[in-house]
């Protein structure tokens, strides 16, 4: 992340927002622009900004047994909105709006249109997925689709207007949207023949709360806390643009007067790194001893590149990093980027690497959280150009150093954004910004963040997404929801990831129109961003074609455990959503454990019976209890005939 563009994002924001109230000219928020999807057979909202009292007429070209023109007056603050009926979907049309000024809104399509929203999972982008170069070829193929992604920042109150602008799918707006987004939409098209927009609106990295409404949070009080911190931000005294501009040089200064990696040169060949301490690469901070740092650190590595590499072209790639690098080869600097989620792809030029000892140096910048590099150790690797089998791994011990901590630096909280994991932040300036934009329904992946907490996230969720549907005023509209995959996260037999796809589990129950896309056999415990989007976007598509867009006959979901029933020694399992019967995919059933009164689980032999499954072992004679598939990383069997898989579940309450 970088500081200085979060900063002007924020600013360049108030300064729209601004404009908007002190001029008469009839403005329009980001979200209807060029190249929208309006959602077909509705009642459609457009609204915006005039000068007060000032008269709007908006006219549309689509269907003339449709009232195509209504004027309204702008209100004594100068916001006004109008609704306006939709017709079948197909396009392009125009929409126009008159004041004292005149604006037209160009090849606009009218269709289904979804929010997808987020942590990294739903923001993981079409270009690194499985077959992503078919995938990408694919989109050129569906111009009728539509792609809207809000640009990140953060907000103490909600916004009125956001930035992003709506794009026309091809390979190249596809390669960066959401792939569980635009697959989704993709199979909408296939299924319905109609245009699809996709507003997306994700942050990785991001909990629940951050995505709540203030109202909505303050009733849960449970974010107590975080909201008296918030509320501090709104203490601090208002800085112009100009003040913003000059604090800024003056930061940037102060970094770079600071740094000692700067001034020493730890870049360089020559300087001696005899004293650093070893560090873990990948690895993130926090994992090594360093959660409470927030600063600079550099790392160094020693590289042998074989003498006939010394006339190529070589790709150095380093996989993702928290939150900026600098990276040097030699001495010199090979490569510069300053967004967490990207990963690191260097092209080294001939003549910068010799044959023989290399030095490799990188200066990360971490902002706030782990900091590190932290990919996967495969992702951290050289080679020649066009040679990937030839890489050489790089991950392993590297010498590092801390240079500073902002700690270090007098004014530093001056500048620094507003924490994007605090409760309403995101809503405020991600959500709140695209009320009342008319949508069919929103897909939610997210959680892996709000693990360890799962009793809260029960509560949690159903309380953001009805809030939602409140604000929008369009009644339950679906929200369907990817229960988050297997991961090890450093603890593969713990169950704090499988309490949190239970709390999925159980809002199935606590709220209306939604649904679960189960991942359990698509997951990777060795990677929390798995690769498959494909499946996760059809099994999302397959609950709305069955709940929203009624097709009769459609087994939407994986198998869900719904009671059990002591027989003996043995336990028999009852599930919803059977489909045409159940099935182990593989072989025998596996990740089966049972537990009698001692609540000591031990492995477990599982047949299906039927619809039903029963569970036993010799060991436990007297069973009270069955647990599947429920740890971090456990990747089970238990799948209905059409190919859905079970969720993880547990029958006791320990």
């Amino acid at each position: 992340m970088n500081i200085s563009k979060n900063q002007w994002q924020s600013l360049a924001l108030f300064v729209f927002v601004l404009g908007a109230f002190c001029t008469a000219d009839v403005r329009l928020p980001a979200i209807l622009s060029d190249n929208m999807v309006l959602q077909q057979n509705s009642e459609v909202a457009v609204w915006g900004w005039a000068e007060p009292g000032e008269t709007i007429t908006v006219q549309h070209s689509w269907k003339p047994d449709i009232q195509i023109s209504q004027t309204i007056q702008a209100s004594a603050d100068g916001s006004w909105k109008i609704m306006l009926k939709t017709g079948d979907g197909g396009g392009p049309y125009t929409l126009t709006l008159k004041g004292k000024n005149e604006i037209t809104i160009q090849n606009i399509l009218l269709g289904e249109v979804w929010l997808c929203s987020g942590q990294s999972n739903m923001e993981f982008p079409t270009s690194r997925i499985d077959n992503a170069e078919r995938e990408l070829a694919a989109a050129a193929n569906y111009p009728q689709i539509r792609f809207f992604t809000v640009d990140r920042t953060t907000a103490l109150e909600p916004l009125p207007d956001c930035s992003g602008q709506w794009v026309v799918c091809s390979p190249d707006t596809a390669a960066s949207f959401s792939a569980v987004g635009y697959l989704f939409a993709r199979i909408l098209c296939d299924e319905l023949k109609v245009p699809v927009g996709m507003i997306g609106s994700y942050w990785g990295g991001t909990p629940a709360e951050a995505w709540t409404r203030r109202e909505a949070i303050e009733r849960l009080g449970e974010f107590e806390a975080q909201l008296k911190e918030l509320d501090k931000e709104h203490k601090r005294p208002p800085l112009t643009g100009a003040q913003i501009r000059q604090l800024q040089r003056d930061w940037d200064e102060q970094i770079v007067k600071t740094d000692r990696g700067i001034s020493e040169q730890w870049y360089s060949e020559s300087f001696d790194d005899s004293g650093w301490t070893l560090l873990p690469v990948p690895g993130l901070w926090n994992q090594d001893g360093l959660d409470k740092v927030d600063g600079i650190l550099w790392h160094r590595k020693e590289i042998t590149i074989p003498a006939e590499w010394v006339n190529e072209e070589l790709i150095l790639e380093l996989g993702p990093i928290d939150d900026a690098d600098i990276t040097w080869l030699n001495g010199k600097q090979i490569g510069q980027t300053d967004a967490y989620h990207i990963f690191r792809t260097y092209v080294i030029r001939p003549g910068i690497a010799r044959a023989g000892k290399n030095l490799l140096a990188i200066r990360i910048w971490d902002m706030m959280g782990g900091g590190g590099l932290y990919g996967q150790p495969e992702q951290i690797r050289i080679y020649p150009k066009g040679k990937p089998e030839k890489a050489i791994p790089l991950a392993g011990q590297w010498k590092s150093k801390l240079s500073i901590t902002y700690a270090d630096l007098p004014g530093y909280i001056d500048l620094r954004p507003i924490d994007q994991n605090m409760p309403t932040v995101l809503y405020n300036a991600m959500i709140a910004p695209l009320i009342p934009y008319g949508i069919r329904g929103a897909l939610w992946y997210q959680g892996e963040s709000n693990c360890g907490r799962a009793e809260q996230y029960k509560r949690l969720l159903p309380a953001m997404v009805q809030d939602w549907r409140k604000q929008w005023g369009r009644g339950d509209f679906p929200f369907y929801y990817v229960q988050i995959a297997p991961y090890d996260y450093g603890n593969p037999d713990d169950t704090t990831s499988a309490l949190l796809r239970e709390a999925q589990m159980h809002i199935l129950s606590l709220l209306p129109n939604s649904g679960m896309a189960v991942t359990m056999d698509i997951g990777n415990p060795k990677d929390i961003h798995p690769t498959n989007k494909l499946d996760v976007a059809k099994r999302l598509s397959l609950w709305a074609m069955a709940k929203t867009y009624g097709r009769d006959n459609i087994v939407y979901s994986g198998p869900l455990y719904r009671e059990m029933k002591i027989e003996g020694s043995k336990i028999r399992l009852f599930f919803d959503h059977v489909g045409s019967g159940l099935t182990a995919k593989g072989g025998p059933l596996t990740h089966f454990t049972i537990a009698g009164e001692d609540k000591k689980f031990v492995p477990a032999t599982a047949v299906i019976e039927g619809d039903t499954v029963v569970v036993f072992s010799p060991e436990v004679p007297k069973p009270v209890a069955v647990r599947y598939g429920f740890t971090n990383s456990a990747q089970p069997n238990l799948f209905n005939k059409e190919g859905l898989p079970a969720s993880s579940f547990r029958t006791d309450n320990w």
